[in-house]
């Protein structure tokens, strides 16, 4: 993994997914608990190097949409497919190419940062795991703290850690929950610039989670509009706002999602 070159988050650059390669596809995914259903029949793909943000208000279904990427949750119906192969027939295979993080979601507080990064490294059967720790470690700026308890970091170090967890493995696919959730104006935008830096290089399929609608128009080739386990709408934000007759979108999100 070499080291990240950031810059400054500008729009996307036009997105052909007409020519890229599929890397995940979704179908009719429905995901029930009791009677309450998360998920109804959502169905939509993902392509080599496209980020997909995916919005709606709490509730909506985007968390249990993770879950059930991931594998964490069985659904009721519905298919998921990444790399051509069904998740659940083929999921240790798959997950190798996969990985998440979340602003959420810790990583265990009583091992240094190094020690966090090693576990990971095995768990995922890399070669010459102490390099690659040691790489990614440098690649986000925690090197120097390498030998540190994760409960001495910030928010934006941790979530910086969790980052270089989710992509030790060099994923294919990354699945990220509201990664800037709680953070600081500025902690925010070096994370996205992170996230866009490395996903531009190495063509990276990202799923991009978030309540801030800026955020997510900045950073995504196409947005996936939720609500109440429903998919509202899909597309690139300009077709959107054509379609739906709205100058922006916030107020697209508006008359969707709420």
């Amino acid at each position: 993994m070499a080291p990240i070159v950031v810059v400054r988050v500008h729009p996307r650059d036009p997105f052909h997914s007409v020519l890229m390669e599929t890397v995940l596809e979704v179908e009719e995914l429905t995901k029930c608990f009791g009677k309450v259903c998360a998920l109804k029949k959502i169905s939509f793909s993902l392509h080599v190097g496209e980020i997909l943000g995916v919005v709606g208000p709490n509730g909506a279904g985007k968390t249990t949409l993770i879950n059930c990427l991931l594998g964490l949750v069985l659904p009721t119906a519905g298919k998921i497919c990444y790399f051509k192969k069904d998740l659940f027939h083929n999921r240790s295979q798959i997950l190798k190419k996969v990985n998440f993080a979340s602003s959420y979601v810790a990583l265990p507080l009583s091992l240094t940062l190094e020690e966090n990064l090693l576990v990971y490294a095995h768990i995922y059967e890399l070669k010459a795991p102490r390099a690659r720790v040691e790489e990614a470690l440098k690649t986000f700026g925690l090197y120097e703290k390498r030998k540190q308890r994760t409960r001495t970091l910030s928010s934006g170090q941790m979530m910086r850690l969790c980052l270089a967890k989710a992509l030790l493995n060099r994923p294919q696919v990354l699945l990220l929950d509201e990664p800037t959730a709680g953070l600081d104006p500025e902690i925010a935008q070096k994370t996205r610039e992170l996230i866009l830096s490395y996903t531009r290089r190495e063509k990276t399929a990202v799923i991009f989670t978030s309540h801030n609608l800026s955020e997510v128009e900045l950073i995504s080739d196409r947005i996936l509009i939720l609500q109440k386990g429903q998919l509202k709408a899909l597309g690139r934000v300009s077709e959107l706002l054509k379609k739906f007759g709205a100058q922006n979108l916030e107020e697209l999100y508006f008359q969707l999602a709420i």
